[in-house]
């Protein structure tokens, strides 16, 4: 009895137990960008990457396999939808009632061989090269300017300045003199020098 052939009956070339091919699709110059995720849970064979919605498990295969050498053993992917919020986030104003659901996001979960774990390295514990101070400091001022001019500011008064109890209290107890503020100006309306000197009216 002869051996059963490894094609279909149509004589076609393609064997009845198809094996996609690896590493063979040609990508020059790919116009996409995977980010790779820090996943401290997982197994050090697992890597999670965000990958752009239009991309499948064979493209996201080939990629790490021709430039990186990395053997993927499975993929799972998910999308996860954004929350949906109100107007659009280039809006300055969100207008009620007007709903708008941000772009999705597609995940990747890679499984790669256990004997060629990937593993992050651990987390520099000196930041000065990085600036950090200067970035935190950035980002604490703007977002203490967006406060100040949101529309919630005449709720959230400035707490660098003194309020007009502080100042009576300090008038009463005699902490400090009053001073009208014209002595301060001159006639061009510049400031004068002496401002902070002591003025008897």
């Amino acid at each position: 009895m002869p051996a059963p052939k490894p094609y279909h009956r149509l004589g076609s070339l393609v064997p009845n137990r198809f094996i996609p091919p690896k590493g063979q699709k040609k990508v020059y110059l790919p116009n996409f960008t995977l980010t790779l995720l820090r996943t401290p849970f997982a197994p050090p064979n697992y890597a999670t990457f965000i990958v752009p919605l239009n991309t499948n498990k064979f493209d996201i295969k080939d990629y790490l396999y021709q430039l990186y050498g990395v053997e993927v053993i499975s993929v799972r992917s998910y999308i996860k939808q954004a929350k949906v919020r109100q107007d659009k986030p280039s809006a300055r104003l969100p207008k009620p009632n007007r709903w708008y659901r941000p772009s999705a996001t597609k995940r990747m979960t890679i499984e790669m061989p256990a004997s060629a774990p990937f593993v992050w390295p651990s987390p520099p514990e000196d930041f000065k090269p990085w600036d950090k101070d200067m970035h935190e400091t950035a980002v604490k001022e703007r977002e203490a300017e967006r406060k100040a001019v949101g529309p919630d500011a005449k709720r959230n008064p400035k707490g660098d300045g003194k309020t007009l109890r502080q100042q009576a209290e300090e008038l009463l107890s005699g902490k400090k003199a009053w001073r009208p503020g014209w002595v301060d100006w001159d006639v061009t309306g510049r400031v004068r020098g002496d401002v902070g000197a002591q003025v008897e009216i």
